[in-house]
Formats: C-alpha cells, structure tokens, sequence
C-alpha cells in the first residue's frame, strides 16, 4: 500500500467542467479527497449545463489542455489518470499523445458519450478516436450498457459478454460495463468486471429510487483513487461501487431534475452478492 505517511496519492481527473457541481471536475475531486487521494486536475471543456442537461459544450484549447496536463505530470508524482468527459477529437488526441509517454501510469478511462438528459457529447469521428487509440492506454474502462454498445461498434448487439469481448480486443486491459442503465435490470443493479482469460465478476446492488446526476464520475474517480493507494484492480472495484452507491443512496436535490450524490459523507453499505 502507499505510504501516507508522506502525502496522499495524487490522482490526475482530466475533465469536463458542470457550473451545477453534480459531475465533472467537482465530482472528480470529491470522490478522489473521500477516497484517500489528493485530485489535480486538467479541464478539456467547459459546459453549459443544469440538472436537467447540457445545452452548450465548449472545448478547452487543445494547447492549454495540454500544458494543464504537463505541468502536473512534470511536478507530481502522479499515481493515477482518471479520464471523463473528452469533448472533442483534438483533446482526445493530446490526451493520447501525451499519456503514451506515462505507460506506466494506469489510467481509468469513463467514456461519458451523452449527458443524463440525452444531449449528445461525442461524434463518431471522437468515437472512432477512442476507440483507436485511448482505450488501448486504459488500465480500465467503465462504459455503461449504451456506451460498451456505441464503442464496441456491436450494431445494437446489447450482450454484455460480447460487447466486453471487443472491447478487450480493442486493447482495454479490463473492462466494467455499469448496469444503472441496464432497461431490463429490474431492483437491482448489475455491474460485471472482465478481464482476459477470467470469467465475469458480477457485482449486485439494490437499483435506488430516482435520477442522479454524476454518479458515473464518482465511481470512477473513487476506483482511480482506491487503485492510486495501491489495491488490486478487483478490490478497488468493489470498494469503488460500495462508496458510490452509498454516494447516490444519500444524494441530494440542488435543481428541477436530477439530485446529485453525496459524495463526502459517511459511508452507508449496501447489500450487495456476487457471482460469477
């Protein structure tokens, strides 16, 4: 494990700004200080958005993200990458360019492609970009089931173990396809892990009331960070899911629409079983 005895791990969230404070770079943070890390940052779009969606994105200059990515990189010791929201195909690229140089530096891709209220985030030229050449740099990748569909380029194929095949062979070391999204997942909600030559991790949670803005952001930034401290993948996988549904169990309404995790509260824990 790392030592904190020195300073907390710094995990790197390279993402899009929400003025409302529901996802982005502010979840980013939170979930990254509630987990044991401390958050720099690197913001590749500013958006114009509320609880109920986005209305207006509007891309960094790709020289500036650049810089904002190299300063931290420079002065810190960076233990992890948390990448969200792209924006656009010249950040993907500097993205890419920039952390094929940091191998070593595992990177924890969230391939947000849509807002909550449907407003598209990505082309497919930005599609085909990740899929080239992001997601093969990814420790791990968290699409949820309409993502793992556009990325794994399936046709409307929704098969969670085909679907996570490709992507695999896309050259993503794991994949977590995320079931909050799932149409038919009933009370429960059904996250699965995979990794090559290992059967599926399923992971069951009680599927909570309600729309919630950001949560795809808090796990992911809790997984980067629990993964920054030095724990297995698979460990900080199941540790990420019990903080964000404890974030979401205890969220909170800030605007008309979608209410917003709890990300800096006590930890509730849930009652999850596994499978295999």
């Amino acid at each position: 494990m790392y030592d904190k005895s020195h300073h907390p791990p710094v995990v790197l969230a390279i993402g899009g700004h929400d003025p409302g404070g529901g996802a982005g770079i502010q979840a980013d943070i939170e979930a990254i200080a509630a987990n044991g890390c401390h958050a720099a940052t690197a913001l590749t779009c500013l958006t114009i958005q509320d609880s109920c969606n986005v209305s207006q994105l509007l891309p960094i200059d790709v020289s500036i993200l650049k810089d904002q990515i190299n300063a931290t990189l420079g002065d810190c010791r960076v233990a992890a990458v948390k990448i969200g929201l792209v924006g656009s195909l010249p950040a993907a690229q500097a993205i890419v360019d920039i952390l094929r140089h940091h191998s070593t530096i595992p990177v924890v891709f969230d391939p947000v492609l849509a807002a909550g209220g449907g407003s598209e985030l990505a082309d497919q030229d930005l599609i085909d970009c990740l899929r080239q050449t992001l997601i093969p740099l990814c420790r791990l990748l968290t699409p949820n089931q309409p993502e793992a569909v556009r990325l794994a380029g399936s046709n409307g194929v929704r098969d969670y173990d085909i679907m996570a095949s490709r992507l695999l062979e896309l050259g993503a070391e794991s994949v977590l396809i995320t079931g909050s999204h799932d149409p038919d997942g009933g009370s429960e909600i059904i996250h699965r892990l995979y990794q090559p030559s290992r059967p599926p991790t399923l992971s069951r949670w009680q599927r909570l009331a309600g729309e919630y803005h950001g949560s795809g952001c808090t796990l992911t930034s809790a997984i980067a960070a629990r993964m920054a401290t030095g724990e297995a993948l698979p460990a900080a996988v199941e540790q990420g899911l019990a903080y964000s549904w404890s974030a979401v169990a205890q969220g909170f309404r800030t605007g008309r629409c979608q209410a917003i995790p709890e990300r800096l509260g006590p930890i509730r824990r849930g009652h999850p079983h596994d499978g295999g």
